[in-house]
């Protein structure tokens, strides 16, 4: 593939720039519904849910990051996402995820304040949005 099919890629958690790379394709999961960027790509700026990036370098290898939402800035040449958090979903672990699920749900089912359920829903939400990253499906 030529360097003029590729875009440069950026990942940048708060801490640090977790990647830089040029790829052929990054799917991304904006609020409005899930995009491509490639190559000559027209500019944007997107809010981004949590989901999974998924990344395909020149030689056709995907890589997938869970991300817990952030920001898209888009160019022709460049893809930089600003996320709150990101992880390689290779390396989360389905049965960690799955228990700390359960833990959850009855820390809800316990809950007093409304606060602390409000707090705690969105745990289990993120929990789930990792597990479905994980699975390769959605987890309800």
């Amino acid at each position: 593939m030529s360097e003029a099919q590729l875009i440069n890629f950026e990942l940048v958690s708060p801490e640090e720039k977790l990647i830089s790379e040029p790829v052929s394709m990054a799917t991304i999961p904006g609020e409005e519904g899930e995009f491509g960027v490639g190559a000559d790509h027209c500019s944007l700026v997107a809010s981004l849910k949590p989901g999974v990036v998924k990344l395909i370098d020149a030689a056709g290898t995907e890589r997938k990051i869970f991300i817990t939402g952030g920001f898209a800035d888009v160019t022709g040449q460049l893809c930089t996402i600003l996320a709150e958090e990101a992880e390689d979903v290779a390396g989360m672990d389905e049965a960690a995820l799955e228990s700390k699920l359960g833990d959850l749900v009855e820390d809800l089912e316990l809950a007093q304040e409304a606060v602390d359920k409000k707090r705690i829903q969105k745990q289990i939400d993120l929990t789930k949005a990792r597990l479905s990253a994980v699975k390769g499906y959605i987890v309800l």
